[in-house]
């Protein structure tokens, strides 16, 4: 196994896993600037306020997102492995 395929498998590795989060940590921003608007405009300054929310949010993305996500990383280790035998030689 030379070292370029090593890197080149890190840096895909790399670049799935922030194509995968990416949704979720979207939404948790999306949610979060939000409710610190609504806290502005309404003066609450209560710091446990966003977290349901971001919760909801977050689990409600991933419901949409999950399958996606799934097929993505099944995708890639489907790929990783069928390359195995060959990088190894």
């Amino acid at each position: 196994m030379s070292p370029e395929s090593v890197m080149n498998i890190g840096r895909h590795a790399m670049e799935i896993t922030i194509m995968i989060s990416a949704p979720l940590l979207l939404v948790a921003l999306v949610v979060g600037l939000i409710v610190s608007i609504f806290q502005a405009a309404t003066q609450i300054n209560e710091q446990t306020l966003s977290f349901i929310p971001k919760l909801l949010g977050v689990l409600l993305a991933l419901v949409i997102a999950g399958p996606w996500m799934l097929s993505v990383m099944t995708d890639y280790l489907h790929q990783v492995l069928s390359e195995f035998p060959i990088m190894m030689e």
